[in-house]
């Protein structure tokens, strides 16, 4: 099976439960997956309760994910809350490239970042570099992941622009809003991962429709991933 970082499955959360959840793939291994989600309603407890050998019905691989650049040396990935999942494994792929990559990590609270660097430790090992920063200041730097972000920018922005480093994210629609009036930012081509709310998966429901400089597109079938300017994010609803 071809997987891109950022593809997500439709994952069917037993009886009762009428839509699927959309997961985008956390991990893998030659013969496994992995999917990181938050418990926040009947469907995601119905699966934190799966034990090993049970069976899940899914959809996938769907979507169009994130596109490593041969020319790149290093990546920088942005991650608020659960934005993590996605970005844990297009991580992955590019320390298999041998590619230098530093994560940049924010939640709200120091026991979320906690929770969200737990399933990183074997990519730290490995040499995943991470920065971290919560609301609350409990672990030294305090703000926004996008905050963090934008102090680092000044130097980053050189080798953004020859391509030796590209540039992802995934989070809250209110942090990539905030990447997009970045000045530094404009045509450049950060690759982004709309975490929006999916009906159906196939694009039939046109329920995850938002604006484009090309009119309205598809996060399931033509995302989830587009380029950080490509978006209209004055017009994209939470």
């Amino acid at each position: 099976m071809a997987l891109e970082p950022g593809q997500f499955f439709m994952v069917g959360c037993g009886e009762g439960v009428f839509l699927r959840r959309p997961l985008s793939v956390h991990r893998t291994t030659p013969s496994r997956l992995a999917f990181l989600f938050q418990v926040v309603g009947k469907g995601t407890v119905w699966l934190s309760r799966r034990k090993p050998g049970d069976s899940l019905d899914l959809l996938g691989p769907m979507g169009r994910g994130f596109q490593l650049d041969s020319r790149a040396k290093s990546v920088l990935l942005v991650a608020g809350g659960m934005g993590v999942a996605p970005l844990a494994f297009l991580a992955q792929r590019a320390l298999e490239r041998g590619l230098e990559s530093t994560i940049l990590l924010g939640a709200r609270t120091g026991e979320r970042l906690e929770a969200q660097l737990e399933p990183l430790e074997g990519l730290l090992d490995l040499g995943l570099k991470h920065v971290t920063i919560t609301e609350d200041g409990s672990h030294v730097k305090k703000g926004r992941v996008s905050d963090l972000f934008l102090r680092m920018l000044p130097d980053l922005v050189p080798a953004f622009t020859s391509g030796a480093t590209q540039v992802f994210a995934c989070g809250p629609v209110e942090m990539l809003r905030a990447m997009a009036r970045m000045p530094q930012l404009k045509d450049k081509p950060v690759q982004v991962s709309l975490e929006l709310k999916l009906g159906c998966g196939f694009g039939v429901c046109l329920g995850c429709s938002v604006p484009t400089g090309n009119g309205n597109r598809l996060v399931c079938r033509d995302g989830p991933v587009f380029l950080l300017d490509e978006v209209n994010w004055e017009g994209v609803e939470l």
